[in-house]
């Protein structure tokens, strides 16, 4: 995002000089005359916007700038068909729209996020932007053409009011494609370490204390199950954001537009898009609130708590090297300490936590601003917008790098893991069923108290001879039952294993992929 710059001028002054141009222009709107830069696309409501809102660093999110570019070419279009706006004049606007909504003009776009709740500032913004490159346009062909007004012709039949929100549904929409790609390919490697980790047997942990053995693989299992559950509720989130508020204008009931002209601006941009827009089923309240909005960052926000806590778990298993449970070794990409030699740290789980944090703190004001809904117009639209798109921005790129720079690397410390397990006190929970609750107990807490092992406490108690505890304690079989395996699809026997078919697999609903033979004792879905 490029920083919002407070002054009223961006752009330096060309130098003096007999044949310098001027640097500043001169024009009006219904508050009188202002100065502004000569070079500037924007206008009038736009430099007035710049004095009024000199507020922080951060600008209008461009997604959103973009995406409301791609409503006014569809709009303009459509008011040409519907014989609205004169065929070349609706035709110059909807090129420098398209022009605008690539990103070419992205300089012409300075305010900052923090103006008015409805976003008017910027939606007037992009407004005399696309006005001014269709003036100049359509005067390279005819000079005695009048300029395209930037109310009467670009926003013919919108309002900020609905124009905004739709634009936000947009932007959203379109930035969650890369999110949910980082997704996938987290769930791939975390998946492809569960299969590589299967026959690893470790001790289990609750509480912090030691409990009774599981796999590494089926540890794993879990946080491909619980990115997976973030990952349905995220595209059943989504589903939401095909209700355009585009032709409720200013409070929801279509004043000063015609009635096919939102119907058809959607069906304009479904064609480009691919995704199936529609207009909402009910304008009032897709203006007034923004509950589809608030309920795709409820999914991002539990993507975050599953991340944080899978992040958390693969810095614990790897804590050490030599004080920490050590189970893990995470790869060293840079030192860690600037005064301990040889220091490593596990940076990508630190900064992986610092972005869930900052979602979980994101979704705090955007469930604020989304209850500041006054009667007919929630007032805080630029807001939601931003935290929105930053979350979104945030969490793919934190999961590509967190899977590329750590879990990819991640190997499991065979030798720790097998000392560990065997000088756990809890692998007693198997002679629970031979000798009962209190005679176990109390072996578990001789061999704690003596420091002895667990098999010395045991046969000292005389409840049990070296063969039966051999036969009883096989920590192997104490990760559970074997589980029926995953019948593979159809076509599996000739698909060669591959990352797109793996993709394939995991986006089938109800169709993970199958373990392998060696992983018995789990099975991995998502």
């Amino acid at each position: 995002m490029r920083p919002h710059t407070p002054k009223t001028a961006t752009r330096q002054p060309l130098p003096a000089g007999p044949d310098a141009q001027p640097t500043l222009r001169t024009e009006h709107d219904g508050f009188g005359t202002i100065e502004l830069p000569a070079t500037a696309l924007w206008g009038a409501q736009t430099q007035r916007a710049l004095q009024h809102f000199a507020i922080g660093t951060q600008r209008m999110p461009l997604a959103l700038i973009h995406a409301m570019a791609e409503i006014k070419r569809a709009a303009a279009e459509v008011h040409a068909a519907l014989g609205l706006l004169p065929a070349e004049r609706a035709a110059a606007i909807a090129a420098a729209a398209a022009r605008v909504a690539e990103g070419e003009f992205d300089a012409e776009f300075p305010l900052s996020v923090w103006q008015t709740g409805s976003g008017t500032q910027s939606h007037m913004n992009v407004n005399e932007v696309i006005a001014r490159l269709a003036s100049a346009a359509l005067a390279g062909r005819d000079k005695s053409a009048p300029p395209v007004h930037p109310n009467d012709e670009v926003n013919r039949g919108q309002s900020s009011n609905d124009v905004m929100p739709s634009a936000m549904h947009i932007a959203v929409l379109q930035a969650c494609g890369p999110l949910r790609r980082a997704l996938t390919q987290l769930r791939l490697a975390l998946r492809g370490k569960a299969r590589e980790f299967a026959g690893i047997v470790k001790i289990g942990r609750t509480h912090l204390q030691d409990a009774t053995p599981l796999t590494l693989g089926q540890e794993f299992s879990a946080f491909v199950a619980q990115l997976g559950l973030a990952d349905r509720a995220l595209r059943r989130s989504l589903a939401g954001l095909h209700g355009l508020a585009l032709g409720g204008t200013a409070v929801g009931t279509g004043l000063n537009t015609d009635p096919a002209f939102a119907r058809l601006v959607c069906a304009r941009l479904a064609l480009r898009s691919g995704v199936r827009w529609r207009v909402a089923p009910n304008l009032f309240a897709a203006m007034a609130g923004h509950e589809a909005l608030v309920a795709v960052h409820a999914a991002l926000r539990q993507l975050a708590i599953s991340l944080n806590k899978i992040g958390n778990d693969i810095r614990l298993l790897g804590s050490g090297p030599r004080a920490g449970l050590g189970e893990l070794l995470l790869p060293q990409n840079e030192a860690g300490s600037s005064i301990m030699p040889g220091k490593v740290n596990p940076t990508q789980v630190e900064a992986l936590a610092m972005v869930c944090a900052q979602v979980m703190g994101h979704d705090v004001a955007i469930g604020i601003a989304a209850a500041q809904g006054q009667l007919q117009l929630n007032v805080c639209k630029p807001l939601i917008a931003l935290n929105l798109l930053d979350s979104i921005t945030l969490l793919g790129d934190a999961m590509a790098s967190f899977s590329r720079h750590c879990v990819l690397g991640l190997q499991a410390d065979r030798p720790r893991i097998a000392v560990l397990l065997q000088r756990s006190l809890m692998l007693v929970t198997a002679l629970t069923p031979h000798l009962g609750y209190e005679a176990a107990a109390a072996i578990a807490k001789a061999a704690q108290a003596q420091g002895t092992t667990l098999r010395e406490a045991a046969l000292a108690s005389g409840l049990l001879s070296a063969e039966d505890f051999d036969a009883w304690v096989q920590p192997a079989a104490m990760t559970g039952p074997p589980m029926p395996p995953t019948p593979p699809p159809p076509d599996a026997a000739a698909r060669p294993i591959t990352l797109a078919a793996q993709k394939a697999d995991f986006t089938a609903e109800g169709a993970p992929v199958a373990a392998p033979p060696a992983m018995r004792e789990t099975q991995i879905s998502g």
